[in-house]
Parts: structure tokens; sequence; C-alpha cells
């Protein structure tokens, strides 16, 4: 597995480089890919069937100017920024019959991430269909979401570690389709940060996947894709398309 250590200033292309290391695996120029991202402004990440006036405090995010954007896979709508570092794995599915069947692939790839931050002495575990806790308090620091390929899969997640919590309440309505574990708790009383740093968790990850390859600028194939990509993307605010 290789580490691309390439991150773009906007969300819009963070997200779209994710789909287009899926796609570049799909097509037999790519592989197995181990990536990290960090939003250097708030903005909202809905999932592929997300809904707006469902999911958003619309009056504060237009009061706010909060960019609203949506991604290709699943899952629920996030909150991104600061403190929250975003992480992508494409992976084979040939490489283990377990990431055949989605929703044992969400418990055998949180497995993995569970033992990377056990390694940075963090007991977490994992909470179907997607989520990782801290289990003291059922807290939720990770949701993660999948998009799936004939043969791999780009699953990504959000581990937050520093950042500022009542901004989700401030931007995000409570979710319809919620865990039977949140126990109908608000976002402030349900979501925490982890106790660990950025670069420790991105070292820890790194150690665990045996990194054999890091590459710190774009391919000709990846910079074709993102070129021709660009412009086919949506961004914020959503609801106004």
């Amino acid at each position: 597995m290789r580490l691309k250590d390439v991150s773009f200033v906007s969300p819009k292309e963070n997200l779209l480089f994710d789909d287009i290391l899926l796609h570049l695996a799909e097509q037999g120029q790519s592989g197995e890919v181990l990536r990290f991202w960090e939003s250097p402004a708030v903005c909202v990440v809905l999932g592929r069937t997300g809904k707006p006036e469902k999911d958003l405090w619309r009056e504060a995010i237009d009061r706010d100017g909060v960019q609203v954007y949506r991604r290709s896979s699943g899952g629920g709508t996030v909150l991104q920024g600061p403190g929250c570092l975003n992480y992508a794995l494409i992976l084979d599915k040939e490489s283990d019959p377990r990431l055949q069947d989605i929703r044992k692939s969400y418990e055998v790839i949180l497995g993995q991430v569970i033992r990377v931050l056990f390694s940075c002495g963090i007991r977490a575990e994992f909470r179907p269909v997607s989520d990782l806790v801290l289990p003291e308090k059922e807290m939720k620091f990770s949701g993660n979401a999948q998009r799936r390929g004939k043969r791999f899969i780009l699953h990504h997640g959000t581990l937050l570690y520093d950042f500022p919590l009542d901004l989700i309440q401030r931007y995000l309505q409570p979710p319809e389709d919620a865990p039977d574990y949140r126990q109908g708790r608000a976002h402030q009383e349900f979501v925490t940060n982890l106790p660990v740093s950025r670069e420790g968790v991105k070292t820890a990850f790194i150690q665990h996947f045996a990194i054999h390859l890091t590459e710190k600028t774009l391919s000709r194939q990846e910079s074709q894709c993102l070129l021709e990509s660009r412009d086919r993307m949506r961004d914020g605010p959503v609801y106004s398309i």
C-alpha cells in the first residue's frame, strides 16, 4: 500500500480526489492507497442521498456563509474543518473475502482503525453500521462511508481530534436515522474529540498499514482526471440547485 500525501485547499477537490483514486484503481492504473486530508475552513458534506432540508439548519449556514458539498458515498451529513482529520483507504476486495460484503467490510476495516488507535493508547469500539466510539460514555468520534467499485472499495471516514464541537449543533439538525446507541442524545452529548494529535494518529496509520511508498505530487493520470472532473462536481450551497 502507498501513501498519497496530497491535500487541496478546496474541500470540493479533496472529495473529488478520493473518487479519482478509486476510479484509477478500477481502471488498473493504481492500487491500494492510504490518504489523509483536512479542510482549512468549516464546511458541510452531505452523503450521496442526504437531504439538506432535513439535515441542515439552513438559516445559520446561510448567515455564516458555510459552504455545502455532496460526496459520492453514502452515510450521514458531517461537518468538516480544522480539527477533523479525514482518512481514505482504497482497498482491493480480492485481498480479503470479507470485503465483498458491505456490512462485514465495515467491521473488518474499522477493526484495523481500532488497532491503529490502540497503538496511540486509545481504546475505541465499533458500533454498527459505521461508527467508532469511546466506550466509556458511548461517544462518537468517527463516522465512515463507502463507495464500492467492481474490485476496489473507497472507504473514507472522519477522525475528530480538536474540532469545535459546538458548531455541529449550530449547523446540523439531529439525524432522523440515528443508531440505537445514540439514545436520543443531542450532538454535544454524543460527539467527542479524540485525545490524540493529528500527526500522532497519521504516524500510527502509516505504521499499521506498512506503507512502502509515499507520493507527495500528482501523477500524470491523477492530474488529468482532476482536470476533467472539476466542472462535474457540484459545490455549495447544494440546496439551491
